[in-house]
């Protein structure tokens, strides 16, 4: 039985998730995308045709929707008789769609941890404060929730659970490397929502070391790493939402983040900090007026969605994972490039969006498929990382194994006549 899809936002891993759900709607129903404008619901069906990534004729539709309006919400599951909602919204919108979600019974997803407007860096495990509260309402209404299906949080979530299940049997720690070795031609821009990403950078570092949570201040610890295909990069240690989960789940003593930076970045970031455009509190103008610092800073920075035309290079995103097999020191490193421009020529977005959008798409398969319907809540590195990863080399994302300088497709597994 066919399942209608819902999608909540308009922004470009929308764009991309829609797209790619769309190469795939013969195992899907009706899609539907809705957002505060409609209008841009529509330009993301209007790309769809425009691409020719409609696999079979079927219903594209777009919808208005206020997604913290729970009741409202509800009323388009039910409106759509959408069985799958995936919510590519603001972090902001994660509760409210997940309630409503609960009220109708359909299965729910999102690729980030909801966040408070008013609230910066809360106290780890950031998923405690707010989704897992939540488990024991899904597991008796049998609702499927798969919290943080992007690549970070994501697929990331996914490598950490096979290394540990196929290639250790003792992990001993797992850093992730984010580097965007990409050029996109303006001055400063972020790769994805300003609010969101500026927001991930202005408070404490949290990191997982020692078994314990740790803390440092953002730009403190840098690492220089030898990448396959982008080559040396720098990168620093920061938060992310995938430790959060990851630490509770698998027994690993040190779980790093890491992300790339270069210096124009870095310099521009610290005057915008020390300046207090990062603020997420209102303040008030000489007229009078009130206005959130960073809300004004969002609105005159480069639309992220503009950037993909014109963005050339390579973005690498992995997982190096240090521990023992059969009593033996072992390191791999589980990773995927992808490329700006071939991003665009498939579906118009850049790398960014690509690598967000395309496991969230694949997830939603997996769910109409039966095979990651769980009936309950369900961190990704919970839920078997094989037909994830498998999928998604199929729709444009492959995994691969780096070992003793040998890079293998992950689908080739050990003990193979390949490997």
């Amino acid at each position: 039985m066919k399942r209608n899809l819902l999608i909540i936002g308009a922004g470009g891993v929308a764009h991309v998730a829609a797209h790619k759900c769309a190469q795939h709607n013969a195992q899907l129903g009706e899609i539907h995308i809705a957002s505060r404008k409609v209008e841009k619901c529509q330009a993301i069906i209007d790309s769809i045709h425009a691409k020719g990534n409609l696999q079979q004729p079927g219903v594209l539709q777009a919808h208005a929707l206020d997604a913290l309006d729970v009741a409202a919400t509800e009323a388009l599951i039910r409106k759509t008789r959408a069985s799958i909602v995936l919510n590519l919204g603001s972090a902001f919108v994660n509760m409210s769609v997940l309630q409503a979600c609960l009220n109708t019974g359909a299965a729910y997803l999102d690729t980030a941890i909801h966040e408070e407007p008013e609230k910066i860096c809360e106290t780890p495990p950031w998923y405690a404060n707010y989704e897992w509260k939540r488990r024991e309402a899904c597991e008796r209404a049998g609702v499927t929730a798969v919290l943080g299906i992007g690549f970070d949080p994501g697929v990331v979530n996914a490598y950490a659970r096979l290394a540990c299940d196929e290639y250790f049997d003792k992990v001993d720690s797992i850093d992730i490397v984010d580097i965007n070795a990409g050029k996109h031609g303006r001055y400063f821009a972020t790769n994805f929502d300003p609010e969101v990403n500026f927001r991930e950078f202005t408070g404490r570092v949290w990191s997982w070391q020692g078994g314990q949570w740790t803390a440092s201040q953002m730009f403190e610890y840098r690492k220089d790493w030898d990448l396959p295909v982008v080559g040396r990069q720098t990168a620093y240690l920061t938060g992310h939402d995938e430790l959060h989960s990851l630490s509770q789940h698998l027994d690993v003593p040190d779980i790093r983040f890491w992300m790339g930076f270069g210096e124009h970045y870095i310099n521009v970031f610290t005057v915008l900090k020390n300046i207090g455009m990062l603020s997420e509190q209102p303040v008030r103008t000489a007229e009078g007026q009130e206005v959130v610092p960073l809300k004004v800073l969002k609105a005159v920075l480069p639309d992220p969605a503009s950037l993909a035309p014109t963005y050339t290079g390579k973005t690498c995103i992995g997982n190096l994972v240090r521990g023992t097999r059969e009593g033996k020191p072992r390191e791999i490193f589980l990773y995927n490039v992808c490329d700006h421009a071939e991003s665009y020529r498939e579906v118009g977005s850049q790398a960014i969006s690509y690598t967000a959008g395309v496991p969230a798409a694949a997830a939603v398969l997996l769910i109409a498929q039966g095979v990651w319907d769980v009936r309950r809540m369900a961190n990704v590195e919970q839920l078997p990382p094989r037909p994830l990863l498998e999928l998604m080399a199929e729709m444009g994302l492959e995994t691969l194994v780096r070992e003793d300088g040998q890079d293998l497709p992950v689908a080739v597994r050990e003990g193979s006549a390949q490997a």
